[in-house]
């Protein structure tokens, strides 16, 4: 039985804006097959929305706890949230809500 599609949204504090997180989010999120979108925080946190698998999202959390070389992860928080379609297809960097 495969695994039933679930969504999370993560948010990311710390020095995580101007470093390349969301590049990173980006990549790690296609590598694994994980869905979403990824943007920057007016408050200097990264939100991240993220359609897959249980597994896959637990492998996306420890990799949003690493992070890219030159950001510095203070906390990853996550909680659950409605699978979007529009979300369902592809993973993107999202312009700044600011």
């Amino acid at each position: 039985m495969a695994d039933s599609k679930l969504a999370k949204l993560f948010y990311v504090s710390g020095a995580v804006q101007g470093v390349g997180y969301r590049f990173f989010t980006q990549r790690v999120s296609q590598r694994i097959g994980v869905t979403g979108y990824v943007k920057n925080l007016r408050d200097g946190r990264v939100e991240i929305y993220a359609i897959g698998s249980e597994s896959q999202l637990s492998e996306l959390r420890r990799e949003l706890e690493r992070g890219p070389q030159g950001a510095s992860v203070s906390e990853v928080f996550d909680e659950d949230a409605a699978v979007e379609q529009k979300y369902s297809s592809q993973f993107s960097i999202e312009r700044d809500s600011w």
